[in-house]
């Protein structure tokens, strides 16, 4: 079994930076991609990034291109999301998500899942 726990969370003021950590333990396998979603309040849980085993293949939503980076450690069963320029629309709960086959922009293309951690950007 593979846990997830995210840490970095906090508040931000517009235009800001934080950087998330979600640090994997457990029966740490190769795993096909881990991703970033987040949750706001009243919404559907939305996908962030991607990123791929090897960290080659990254994949980003519109909404972050540009802005966000994620980069993963695997010497530290480690995985990062850099948000740089951050809006008060990114704020959310973050979720580190992994994937054992594949990957996606849907929450079910997911395995395992961290508990989250809470991100406010004030304006």
């Amino acid at each position: 079994q593979l846990r997830l726990v995210e840490s970095g969370g906090g508040l931000v003021q517009s235009g800001g930076s934080l950087r998330l950590s979600c640090v994997a333990s457990g029966t740490t396998f190769s795993r096909a991609a881990d991703a970033w979603f987040r949750q706001a309040p009243g919404k559907e849980r939305e996908f962030v990034a991607a990123i791929g085993w090897t960290g080659s293949s990254t994949h980003y939503s519109d909404s972050v291109t540009g802005r966000f980076a994620i980069s993963r450690d695997n010497s530290k069963n480690t995985v990062y999301l850099q948000m740089d320029r951050m809006r008060p629309e990114d704020t959310a709960v973050y979720y580190c998500a992994s994937a054992i086959a594949g990957w996606g922009v849907f929450p079910e293309n997911y395995h395992f899942w961290g508990q989250g951690t809470q991100v406010t950007v004030s304006s």
